[in-house]
């Protein structure tokens, strides 16, 4: 059985700083994510580059379902394998939609959090035990990871591709 990795403990102070950091950060990654996903043609929204890759739509449904849920429950003090949301949206602009409203909804209840709760040690099904402050930066690297992944896609589907981290060949950094 694998070792689980255990974090130092943080103060007080720290953890609620460190909170409104990743809220403000992750905020504004929804916006990158967002201009992403609406980037993905609704008629080409199965392609997937290879037989053992996800789907366009796949790949956007996993990204915005794992965030929220993923918030949801460092605010719950617990993480479940249960998958929360079912994939009810039947556009690309509702799926936009519904993680524009759900996201903020559920970064909402880590903002009401303590710091009592936010020191508070979680278990990451036996491989992490850390504080709930620190799972924060899981969803920023979550997200990031699969949002890259997706964003190559977009050419291939005969899409453009938005301005990330400073611009592309598409949407050139306005700075």
């Amino acid at each position: 059985m694998a070792t689980a990795t255990q974090a130092p403990s943080l103060n007080k102070e720290f953890a609620l700083c460190y909170r409104d950091l990743m809220l403000g950060d992750l905020k504004r990654e929804m916006e990158v994510t967002r201009k992403v996903i609406e980037a993905i043609p609704d008629a080409k929204r199965d392609y997937r580059p290879d037989p053992k890759a996800r789907s366009a739509w796949e790949l956007a449904w996993h990204i915005v379902c794992v965030e929220v849920q993923f918030a949801e429950e460092i605010a719950e003090g617990a993480f479940k394998m249960e998958e929360r949301y079912k994939n009810e949206s039947k556009s690309v602009r509702d799926l936009a939609e519904w993680y524009g409203k759900n996201l903020p909804r559920a970064l909402d209840k880590i903002k009401a959090m303590t710091a009592e709760q936010l020191t508070k040690v979680l278990d990451f099904y036996g491989a992490f035990q850390f504080p709930a402050a620190m799972y924060l930066s899981f969803i920023a690297k979550h997200t990031i990871h699969h949002r890259g992944q997706l964003s190559t896609y977009l050419r291939p589907m005969g899409s453009k591709i938005p301005s990330i981290y400073g611009g592309s060949a598409d949407e050139p950094w306005q700075g």
